[in-house]
C-alpha cells in the first residue's frame, strides 16, 4: 500500500503538468534560411555599433618620452568571415573570425625640449569575436535577449607614424600599439553586450503581444513556452487566443491539437489552428456584434413583394395600418461560428436567426415569423506583408422553421431569394469588417513576401521569404530606450598602461 501511494505521487505531477500544458492557436517557425536572412542585416548592425566604440584617451610616461593620445575613432571595419546559427539550448551565435578594425587618433609627444603633434593611423588585425545569445520568455510572455556572453581577441596592432620625429615614435610603436589594443579589446564585447541586452530587446518589443483588433476584439500573442531551438530552426509557440474587450476574461479552452512544422524550404512558417479562428469568432459572439438588421431601401423590393405573398394569411389577420408597414429582417447569429479546417480547404459553420417583423410607425415592431438557417461559408486565408486578411463565401444555405415541419415546406420559396439577399447584402458586410485584418507576431520593419498556404488536418500552413521594409539601424533608432546610468560607456581617461 505504501508503495502504491509512493509511486501515485511520483506521477501525479507529470500527469498534471501534461494535462495543464496548452497547446499553442499560433506557432512559428524561422528557418535556418530566414537566419542567414537576417544576418547581412544584423552584420552591418554589428558594424555600426562597433563603430561607434568610444576609447579612452591615454596619458603617460616613458623614459624622457611624454605623450598624450585622445580622439580615437573607428574609420572602417570588415566582417567578412562571419558566421550566424542555430545552437540547441535556445541560443543563437554569432562568430566573427579575422576581421580587422582601422583607427586614428589624434597624439601629443614632449621629448626633452622637443614637442610634436599629429595624427596616428592603426590597425587592428585578426580580429575574433564570438557572441552567444540567450532566448527566453520573460514574465509578460514576449520573446526577449535574457543573456549574452562574449568573448573578444585581437591578434595583432600595427600603427602607421607620419611628422618630423617618424623615427623617434618607432621606438614607441610597440608600446602604444600594445596599448591600444588592450584598451580596444576591454571595449568591443560591452558595445555588443548593449546592443543585444538592450537595443536588440527594444527591437523585440515592437512584436505584438496583446493588442486590440478593432472595437470589439483583441488578440493574444503571448508566448507559451521558451523558444525550441534545433540546429535547423527556431519554434515559437503563440497563445494565438482572440478576446472580447469586455470580457478579456471570458474565453473557452483550447482543445485543437499541437501544431508541428516539418518544412525548412522557406524562410518563416507560420502554422494557425482551428482554434485560432475560433476563438475570434467566440469573442465577436460575446461582444454581440454578430447580428444585423436589414430594413428600409436595404430591403429588396421583390424579396418583399415575395414575403408578403409567404406570409398573406397573417398579415390578413392584422390591422391594415400595422399589415402596409415597412418589413424588416433581423439576422442574429445563435452560436460562436466553428472553422473547421482540412487538407481540401477551410469553411466556418453559421448558424443564425432570422426574424421578421412589420414596424409600423410610433408602434412596437409584430413579428411575422423566426426562423433558424444554417450556412456554411468557405474561408480564403491571406497575409499581405504582417496582416492576416480572411475572404468568406457563402456556398450552403437553408432555412427552416421554429414552430412546424409544415411552415418548414412554406419557406422553401424563400431559399432562393434569402441566399441571394445574404450574397449581395451580408456577405459584403462581413468581408468589409475582415479587410482590416489582423497582425502577426513579427518585429516592425519586416514583411511577408512570396507567401504560400496549405491546409491540413486542423491548421492552415503559411510559408514565405522575409523582406526589410525598414534597416534593422531604423527600427531600433525609432525605438531607442532612454540611455540609462548603467548603459552609459564610461568616457574617462586611462593612464599609462
Amino acid at each position: 500500500m505504501a508503495a502504491a501511494v509512493y509511486l501515485l505521487f511520483l506521477v501525479l505531477p507529470v500527469v498534471l503538468s501534461k494535462s495543464s500544458a496548452q497547446n499553442p492557436g499560433c506557432r512559428i517557425r524561422i528557418t535556418s534560411k530566414g537566419l542567414q536572412f537576417v544576418k547581412y542585416e544584423g552584420l552591418k548592425f554589428v558594424e555600426q555599433e562597433l563603430e561607434n566604440i568610444t576609447i579612452p584617451d591615454v596619458n603617460g610616461r616613458e623614459g624622457r618620452f611624454t605623450y598624450s593620445i585622445n580622439n580615437v575613432r573607428v574609420t572602417h571595419l570588415e566582417l567578412s568571415q562571419s558566421e550566424l546559427w542555430f545552437q540547441p539550448g535556445k541560443q543563437l551565435v554569432l562568430d566573427i573570425n579575422n576581421a580587422s578594425i582601422s583607427l586614428n587618433f589624434q597624439r601629443k609627444l614632449l621629448y626633452w625640449f622637443f614637442y610634436d603633434m599629429g595624427m596616428i593611423n592603426a590597425s587592428a588585425e585578426g580580429v575574433h569575436i564570438k557572441t552567444e545569445l540567450d532566448l527566453a520568455r520573460d514574465s509578460g510572455g514576449r520573446l526577449k535577449i535574457s543573456n549574452m556572453t562574449c568573448n573578444a581577441s585581437i591578434s595583432r596592432m600595427q600603427a602607421g607614424f607620419s611628422g618630423t620625429l617618424k623615427m623617434v615614435y618607432d621606438f614607441l610603436a610597440s608600446f602604444i600599439t600594445t596599448g591600444m589594443r588592450f584598451l580596444l579589446n576591454q571595449q568591443i564585447c560591452p558595445a555588443l553586450r548593449h546592443a543585444g541586452i538592450v537595443l536588440l530587446n527594444s527591437l523585440l518589443n515592437t512584436v505584438p503581444v496583446k493588442n486590440p483588433v478593432d472595437d470589439y476584439i483583441g488578440i493574444d500573442y503571448s508566448l507559451l513556452s521558451d523558444p525550441d531551438v534545433s540546429e535547423d530552426s527556431l519554434d515559437m509557440d503563440f497563445k494565438g487566443m482572440f478576446y472580447s474587450l469586455n470580457a478579456e476574461n471570458d474565453t473557452f479552452p483550447n482543445t485543437s491539437p499541437a501544431l508541428h512544422i516539418k518544412q525548412n524550404e522557406r524562410m518563416v512558417y507560420i502554422a494557425l489552428s482551428e482554434y485560432f479562428f475560433d476563438s475570434a469568432m467566440y469573442a465577436y459572439y460575446q461582444s454581440d456584434v454578430l447580428r444585423l438588421e436589414i430594413a428600409n431601401e436595404q430591403m429588396p423590393k421583390d424579396l418583399e413583394v415575395l414575403l408578403r405573398t409567404s406570409y398573406f394569411g397573417s398579415l390578413m389577420l392584422l390591422d391594415p395600418a400595422v399589415a402596409d408597414a415597412p418589413m424588416k429582417l433581423e439576422l442574429r447569429v445563435s452560436t460562436p461560428p466553428r472553422f473547421t479546417i482540412k487538407p481540401t480547404g477551410t469553411s466556418v459553420s453559421v448558424n443564425a436567426i432570422l426574424n421578421i417583423y412589420l414596424i409600423p410607425e410610433d408602434l412596437p415592431p409584430v413579428q411575422l415569423s423566426s426562423m433558424t438557417m444554417e450556412s456554411r461559408l468557405s474561408a480564403r486565408v491571406t497575409l499581405k506583408k504582417t496582416t492576416l486578411l480572411i475572404h468568406l463565401d457563402l456556398k450552403r444555405f437553408r432555412i427552416y422553421s421554429n414552430k412546424s415541419a409544415l411552415e418548414s415546406l412554406a419557406l422553401i420559396p424563400l431559399q432562393t431569394p434569402l441566399k441571394t439577399l445574404l450574397q449581395l447584402s451580408v456577405m459584403p458586410i462581413l468581408n468589409e469588417r475582415t479587410k482590416r485584418g489582423v497582425s502577426i507576431p513579427l518585429p516592425e520593419g519586416l514583411d511577408f513576401t512570396r507567401e504560400t498556404t496549405t491546409h491540413h488536418a486542423g491548421f492552415i500552413l503559411i510559408g514565405g521569404d522575409l523582406h526589410f521594409s525598414m534597416s534593422l539601424r531604423e527600427v531600433i533608432e525609432k525605438n531607442r530606450p532612454e540611455p540609462t546610468a548603467q548603459a552609459e560607456t564610461n568616457q574617462g581617461t586611462n593612464e599609462a598602461i
